[in-house]
């Protein structure tokens, strides 16, 4: 057992025992004491630690804990509001403790205020809240109480998702770091947002600038793949996992100039070579933060290939796409006809569906083709187009 996994497992034994025990009885303080030297033990190689508690998944750091897979407590401490927790490295064994009764009293008092990071006993050395931007007083609602759902033809606000996508951006071209943890949080912020009162509403981002067309687009195509997935009955495991696919699809273009982005004119022969290049630097970059992304890397890399071996990357070997790769590739097509851009301007969502349709069994796989066409039709009146303009006015 690794020291993170222990430390978490005496950590929520010790929340156990205090409330089966009053203050003063000498099991609770065992537990405490047992608690906190395992806490300092992990502080011996990691003076900072951070967990992050995502539905049945546990994170240290950016480290997926495999073996604590459906671990009952990380969905129990993301619904307290303990999805980020974070320990400086001078936290004392009486902050420790009051920390623990904290959290004790949000899993038994369901009303705390749950809204954002804050600091346990008067010290920041131990934080926990939502899990939002990091060294930001924002956070991504990734968990949302069922009366804070939107209705159907209510504006969901999607404001925080936008900026932090549009975050995650700035680190990956910046610094070559992909922010993992903030990426499942907007995918569960989308899947929250697409079923308020239990029906489907597609809160899909209109275009206002061309800088905004990275952001934008990995949002729609994330909630619309995620929306086909559905359609298709797929496990919400499989939805959410194709939903991080499509958000990240595009990430290999944070690496192609602005200019070659958003050139009004034709491309150069040149110019393709790179623009077609985020495909494989977008693999890269997903296997370079995780190699337990291998479904977002195939779809990065596989999302232009078309169901006849048309597309690119150029293969050696041929062979068949991922099926997450056939479903973005439909959602990535549609949402980039039906977008403006500075050599075109945007189709209307029949012809787009038309063309979908005529490309079935060629360019796209025909039964994806045909489910994500019904859907669409059957969605008309029930997708909220927002600017990122709309949006900020809002806040």
């Amino acid at each position: 057992m690794s020291d993170p996994v222990r430390f978490l497992t005496s950590f929520t034994q010790s929340v156990a025992t205090m409330a089966l025990y009053g203050p003063a009885h000498p099991a609770r303080a065992r537990a405490v004491d047992q608690a906190y030297r395992l806490l300092r033990d992990l502080q011996a190689q990691d003076a900072k630690p951070e967990f992050s508690f995502l539905g049945d998944e546990v994170v240290y750091g950016q480290h997926p804990l495999r073996e604590m897979r459906d671990w009952e407590w990380a969905s129990r401490l993301a619904n307290a509001g303990v999805q980020r927790l974070e320990f400086a490295a001078d936290v004392s064994r009486d902050d420790f403790e009051q920390f623990l009764e904290g959290v004790l009293a949000r899993l038994t008092l369901v009303a705390i205020d749950t809204a954002e990071m804050r600091p346990m006993g008067g010290r920041a050395s131990i934080r926990f809240g939502a899990l939002g931007i990091r060294g930001d007083t924002r956070t991504t609602p990734a968990v949302m109480p069922q009366s804070d759902l939107p209705s159907p033809g209510q504006r969901y606000d999607l404001t925080e998702e936008v900026e932090t996508v549009q975050w995650m951006h700035h680190e990956v071209g910046d610094r070559g770091l992909l922010p993992l943890l903030e990426a499942e949080s907007v995918v569960r912020s989308l899947a929250v947002a697409m079923h308020g009162d239990q029906e489907m509403l597609l809160p899909l981002l209109s275009l206002r600038e061309f800088d905004e067309y990275t952001t934008t687009h990995s949002l729609n195509v994330s909630v619309l793949t995620m929306a086909l997935a559905e359609a298709m009955g797929m496990p919400a495991r499989d939805v959410r996992a194709f939903g991080v696919a499509g958000l990240l699809h595009d990430l290999g273009k944070t690496r192609i100039p602005v200019e070659i982005l958003n050139k009004p004119g034709k491309l150069s022969d040149e110019e393709r070579a790179v623009m077609q290049s985020h495909t494989v630097e977008g693999a890269k970059l997903i296997l370079t933060s995780d190699r337990q992304l291998d479904l977002a890397a195939a779809v990065a890399y596989e999302h232009h290939i078309m169901l006849n071996g048309g597309g690119y990357p150029n293969r050696i070997i041929r062979r068949d796409c991922h099926c997450a790769s056939a479903l973005v590739h439909v959602c990535d097509v549609y949402d980039a006809l039906r977008t403006n851009r500075p050599y075109r301007g945007a189709w209307e969502p029949e012809k787009v569906l038309k063309y979908i349709e005529d490309g079935a069994g060629s360019d796209f796989d025909a039964d994806i083709a045909r489910i994500f066409v019904d859907l669409m039709r059957r969605m008309e009146g029930r997708i909220e187009h927002s600017t990122l303009a709309e949006l900020k006015a809002t806040v």
